[in-house]
């Protein structure tokens, strides 16, 4: 009990120095000793590889390895089977200490419904990206004549129409109808024979059909400059176009000089 006193300024160092080692080895067996014992401290584990499992398999597994799981998300993957794992975290090879959860995407047994994009009066690759972006699958591209070219004027699943809106699996097939560019209204071969050029432009424009290519050719007897000499298709008696099509014609005289190629 004599050491306890503090009679002398000797004393009362000892006592600090008896009080700060006793603080210190405290502080060390807390860190040091217990946490550790308490909480593994230093022992990992290093996550195993679970993405291709299938769920009902993953207790077992990760049991043995003292790790568990959650289910974070689901998606739909036609080519995958139901409750495969697709996506986990932490990824393999990952440590982490024992007890921990491993997050995981598995994929569903029947695909999400959701609402039917309009396609219709869009072009045909606009059609096939919202198509992409939804989830649902590029069926077939079916021409048909219209002279609306490469717009998408009906939008079918099974052959059947499918209205905006309607209720679809993720996934379906969608087959489309477009337009050919060409119509299907035949009609006689309009004769552009001797007339001036653009009014023959302007012609065939009001008819639907299209001006192709412009040839120029010196003019022969009796031939008007700047007028039509020639056309293809030919306007005989019976032969018809559709609207769309292509007519070239030839023209008496030189090339504007806005049309002459380097």
């Amino acid at each position: 009990m004599s050491f306890l006193k503090s009679d002398t300024p000797i004393d009362l160092v000892k006592h600090l120095v008896v009080m700060a080692v006793a603080t210190a080895a405290l502080v060390f067996g807390f860190f040091f000793v217990y946490l550790p014992l308490t909480t593994n401290h230093g022992e990992t584990i290093v996550v195993p590889k679970i993405t291709g499992m299938n769920q009902a398999d993953l207790e077992d597994y990760l049991d043995e390895r003292n790790l568990r799981y959650f289910v974070d998300d689901s998606s739909y993957n036609p080519g995958t089977r139901p409750f495969t794992v697709l996506n986990q975290d932490p990824a393999p090879g990952e440590k982490v200490k024992e007890d921990r959860k491993i997050y995981i995407t598995v994929a569903m047994r029947n695909p999400p419904v959701i609402k039917m994009p309009k396609l219709t009066d869009g072009s045909e690759k606009n059609a096939q990206m919202i198509i992409s972006s939804y989830g649902l699958t590029v069926g077939k591209l079916i021409k048909v004549p219209d002279v609306r070219q490469n717009q998408v004027l009906r939008q079918l699943v099974d052959g059947k129409e499918i209205a905006p809106g309607s209720p679809i699996a993720k996934g379906t097939r969608v087959d489309l109808e477009v337009g050919d560019g060409l119509g299907n209204q035949e009609f006689a071969v309009p004769n552009l024979i001797n007339m001036p050029a653009d009014e023959a432009m302007t012609l065939l424009v009001g008819q639907g059909l299209q001006l192709g290519e412009t040839f120029y050719q010196e003019p022969q007897d009796g031939e008007t400059e700047g007028t039509v000499v020639k056309q293809r298709p030919v306007a005989t008696p019976g032969a018809t176009i559709r609207m769309g099509q292509l007519v070239d014609i030839w023209v008496a005289g030189k090339a504007p000089l806005s049309e002459v190629k380097d």
